[in-house]
């Protein structure tokens, strides 16, 4: 098990890496279980030297959270931060990869994409809500 504590944005996060099995990792946030699947299994993964590890890490979540079927799906932050800004509205129709929610984590500004294309059926979180990762954002059908 490892123990991490992290501050962001004047928030305590203790996080306790439990368990890695496969492409499941069970890790602890402030008390509280989460299950988070990786696209690829730790055992399996390559450095990746094109792009910053927070933007690999965004890449990883929001591929894992990409639905089987065309029904509609929630979109989850890649990590802990506070919402800067929303750039679409429910009804809005996207493209997968266009913006949506502008994140900040880690004194850094991150673009939070849409996983999909289909329509904005939802908005979960508001300007200057703090979040966890794995939080539901917003659902697009």
């Amino acid at each position: 098990m490892k123990d991490f504590k992290f501050k962001i944005n004047d928030n305590d996060y203790k996080v306790q890496i439990i368990n890695v099995k496969d492409n499941i990792a069970s890790v602890e946030v402030n008390g509280t279980l989460y299950n988070v699947e990786m696209e690829i299994p730790l055992q399996q993964r390559r450095p990746v030297h094109k792009a910053p590890a927070i933007q690999q890490h965004q890449q990883d979540v929001i591929a894992s959270s990409t639905p089987a079927s065309s029904g509609a799906s929630p979109l989850k932050t890649p990590l802990p931060g506070t919402i800067l800004d929303i750039v679409v509205a429910v009804g809005d129709t996207v493209k997968a990869g266009e913006k949506l929610i502008v994140l900040e984590a880690m004194k850094m500004e991150n673009s939070i994409e849409a996983h999909r294309d289909g329509k904005i059926i939802n908005i979960k979180v508001n300007r200057g809500d703090s979040v966890l990762e794995g939080d539901v954002l917003l659902t697009i059908g």
